[in-house]
Order: structure tokens, then C-alpha cells, then sequence
């Protein structure tokens, strides 16, 4: 049956990243939340680390199962079940009576966050038009980023409380049952559609997302039918020669994205500035106005995303965070007593996440969204997703008792010598994909993988 969703392009857009407002939210409000936890608990630096990390387990768990699920059963249809699975993860963690009740709270949580990684950069970018994918797709992280502010905001407006981290947690309900209504009028993909065989619906989604320009709509049609006439494929295909660029540039990506430590600060921040000397309220405050400058930030990557290749705004990203990170690391050495120390120190830490806003943040997510081929992208794309969260839990796991061993300085330098790491492999493994389709990039992989195959025959 045809079917007409009358809602804005613009709406839909807004709709489908919503998840990231959530995935944002649920992943920075124990920035704040975990100062009031920790005493109220008694937890020790494990412990605390356990509390933090429980959303990423979840978001393992989400991306690996309810990813792929979106292969067979739709994108839209997996938004909707991530969004009651947000609701009922947030009012667990506010009513938890301890701190296991507290970590299985967050590990279904989790899972909800892990599933939206890995569901919305796929919608986004297979619904929108090649010229405009780049902005569309990092409405996303535009999204995960104004969660992060609205929980630092909520953090800071419920410290007074003594469960006030309880209201924290539980705040993210709210959103949760926005994005469950904002499910139920969005269009599902149309490229899942014309796999489905629904074509007629694909051809009135892509109408509505390209306005209308028939000779752009039919040669993507074209385009999209002629590759979901492919098999879906499994495991075995994700392994396999013609995915191996694809599978390298989402792994490769997802795992620098963490070890650069960006979630470190992002779930720390207000530890890191009590540890320079800043008492509580004061920390909280200065997180909103790193919150409130990260969004202005993601704002303007969002605007130039089509307008700058993505490698370049990768290596200039990782070559602002490195900097920023040694900075960091010098002033925290002398920050004890030292108020200039500590004032550098929070403007490099500024700087440092106004470059990961910009750059990383977004540009990883688009592009894990973007190099699979349709027959497997849900599985590429859950893939990306749980091996990003799986270095994200091994980092913020590792960062309390780590921070206790050699000391904030110290530990700053490696996440920054990794920065410059990840320039050579931006360089060396990664492929550009600003301004194609996505059928253009699959063709691409074939190409690669058609080259490889004559080389090892004449070889």
C-alpha cells in the first residue's frame, strides 16, 4: 500500500537524530551525577569507574543485537523499540535502591544508546541526498551534544537536592517519550523500502527529500535497486575482500574516536577541574559553559560537514586535540596553587573538546554511516558501533584508577600522543566520501577489491 507521511524534511531530520539528544544525555549526566553517587555509595575508584561504564556494556550489547536487527526488520521500526527501551533504563537508574540494582539500570540503558549509534547515522545518511549527507548525518552528533549540555544543565540545577542525582537519571524519560511520538510519524529508509520490495513508498520518500527533482530521484532509484537485488550478506561478507577498506576505515575510526580520550573528559570534566581546585558547584557551572560553547561548535561543523573533505577535517581535528591535550598535561602538573595553571587548564580542555566537536565527534559517525554497501550496512554499521563502544568502556573503565596511578598530568600525554597517532592512519587507510552517493562509494569498494583480485592472480 502507497503510503504519504505529510511531515517536513526538515522534521524528519530533526526526529531521526533525536536518539542522539539521548545518547548524549544518558552518556554525559554521570559527569555529574557520579560526585553525589560516589559519596552517597561509598564507592571506591573500581567501583566508580563500574557505574560510569555500565552504559557502554549496554551500548556493546545494543549495537550488537538490536543493530543488525535493522537489516531485516527496518530502521524506523528499532528506533521506536530503542526509544522504550530509553525509558524504561532511565526511571530504573532513578529508583535504583544500591549500586548493583544501579549498574544492571544502566546496562539496560546502555543498550538503548548502543542501538541508536549504530541505527541513526544509517538513516540519515540513506535518507539524504548525496550534496547535503555530510550535514544531515551530524545532526547526530549536533544532537549528542546538545543532550551532553542538557545534562550538565541538569546536573548543575538538581546539585542543591541530596537525590539529586536521582532526578539527573531519570530526567532523560522525558526525551525518551518525545522520540518514541517523533518514531511514530518519521518514514522508514528508502533504501531498507526498495529492499522490502515497497517501492512506490521509497520513490515518495526520496521525492520529499530531494524536492521533488524527478531525474535525481530515478537515478537513485535505479541505483538502489540494482544493488538490493544483492543478497544480504552476514558475517562472512563483512570479513570479506570487497568490505576489508569499509571494515578497516569503521574500526580504525571507531577505536581513535575513544583513545584519544574524548569520552574521558566528556564523563570527567568535573572531576578533572575539583582536581585542579575547583570545588563542586564551580565545576558544574564551568561544564555548562563548555557545554553551551561544544554545541556552537557542532553547529558550525554541521554547516561546513559538505563543504570540507572529510580526512582533512579529521587530521586538522587530531592535530588541534593532540596540541590542546600536551598543553593540558604541563599546566596540570603545576596546577596546585597556581590559578593561571588552572585557568590554562581549562581553556585547553575547552579547546580540546571545541576541536573534537568539530571534527571527530560528527565526522566518524558519518562516516560509518556511509562506507558499507546496502547488503550489510546495518551489520558494518553495529559493528563500528561496538568496537567504538567497546574502546570507549575499556578507557573509561580504566581512567579512574589510572588518574589515581600517575596522576592527571601524566596521563593526559598519552591520550594526546595517540592523537597524532591517528593522523597517519587518517592518512594511509582512509578513502574520501564527501560529495557521493552512497551508491558511488560502494562502487568504490568494487573497484578496490576488483584491483587486489588481479594483483594476487598475476602475482
Amino acid at each position: 500500500m502507497r503510503v504519504k507521511r505529510k511531515i517536513s524534511s526538515s522534521l524528519i531530520y530533526v526526529f531521526g537524530a533525536l536518539g542522539g539528544l539521548l545518547f548524549g544525555y544518558d552518556t554525559g549526566v554521570i559527569s555529574g551525577a557520579i560526585l553525589f553517587i560516589q559519596k552517597q555509595m561509598n564507592l571506591d575508584s573500581w567501583q566508580q569507574g563500574w557505574v560510569v561504564s555500565a552504559v557502554l556494556i549496554g551500548a556493546v550489547l545494543g549495537a550488537a543485537i538490536i543493530g543488525p536487527m535493522s537489516d531485516k526488520y527496518g530502521r524506523r521500526k528499532l528506533i521506536l523499540l530503542s526509544s522504550i527501551i530509553f525509558f524504561a533504563g532511565a526511571l530504573g537508574s532513578a529508583f535504583s535502591p544500591g549500586f548493583w540494582a544501579l549498574i544492571l539500570s544502566r546496562i539496560v540503558l546502555g543498550m538503548a544508546v548502543g542501538a541508536s549509534s549504530a541505527l541513526i547515522p544509517t538513516y540519515l545518511a540513506e535518507l539524504s541526498p548525496a550534496d547535503k549527507r555530510g550535514s544531515m548525518s551530524s545532526l547526530f552528533q549536533l544532537m549528542v551534544m546538545s543532550g551532553i549540555l542538557l545534562a550538565y544543565i541538569t546536573n548543575y540545577s538538581f546539585s542543591g537536592l541530596y537525590s539529586g542525582w536521582r532526578w539527573m537519571l531519570g530526567f532523560a524519560a522525558i526525551p525518551a517519550a518525545i522520540l518514541f511520538l517523533g518514531g511514530l510519524v518519521i518514514p522508514e529508509s528508502p533504501r531498507f523500502l526498495v529492499k522490502d520490495g515497497r517501492i512506490d513508498e521509497a520513490r515518495d520518500i526520496l521525492e520529499q527529500m530531494n524536492k521533488h527533482n524527478k531525474s535525481v530521484v530515478n537515478g537513485e532509484l535505479m541505483q538502489i535497486k540494482k544493488q538490493a537485488e544483492m543478497k544480504s550478506g552476514g558475517i562472512k561478507e563483512l570479513f570479506g575482500e570487497f568490505v576489508h577498506p569499509a571494515l578497516v576505515i569503521g574500526a580504525g575510526l571507531a577505536i581513535f574516536q575513544q583513545v584519544m580520550g574524548c569520552n574521558t573528559v566528556l564523563y570527567y570534566a568535573p572531576t578533572i577541574f575539583t582536581e585542579v581546585g575547583f570545588g563542586v558547584q564551580a565545576a558544574l557551572l564551568a561544564h555548562i559553559g563548555i557545554g553551551i560553547f561544544n554545541v556552537i561548535v557542532t553547529i558550525i561543523a554541521v554547516l561546513i560537514m559538505d563543504k570540507v573533505d572529510r580526512k582533512k577535517m579529521l587530521i586538522y581535528g587530531a592535530i588541534g586535540m593532540g596540541t590542546s591535550l600536551l598543553i593540558m598535561s604541563v599546566s596540570m602538573k603545576f596546577s596546585h596553587g597556581s590559578l593561571t595553571a588552572a585557568i590554562i587548564c581549562v581553556i585547553a580542555l575547552t579547546v580540546y573538546i571545541a576541536f573534537f566537536s568539530a571534527t571527530w565527534g560528527p565526522v566518524m559517525w558519518v562516516m560509518i554511516g556511509e562506507v558499507f554497501p546496502l547488503n550489510i550496512r546495518g551489520l558494518g554499521n553495529s559493528f563500528s558501533s561496538v568496537v567504538n563502544w567497546g574502546a570507549n568502556m575499556i578507557v573509561s573503565l580504566t581512567f579512574p584508577p589510572l588518574l589515581n596511578f600517575f596522576g592527571t598530568g601524566s596521563l593526559f600525554i598519552g591520550y594526546g600522543v595517540l592523537c597524532f597517532v591517528s593522523i597517519w592512519f587518517v592518512s594511509s587507510k582512509v578513502f574520501e566520501t564527501r560529495n557521493r552517493s552512497l551508491e558511488e562509494i560502494e562502487a568504490t569498494l568494487r573497484a578496490h577489491a576488483s584491483k587486489n583480485h588481479k594483483q594476487h592472480i598475476s602475482g
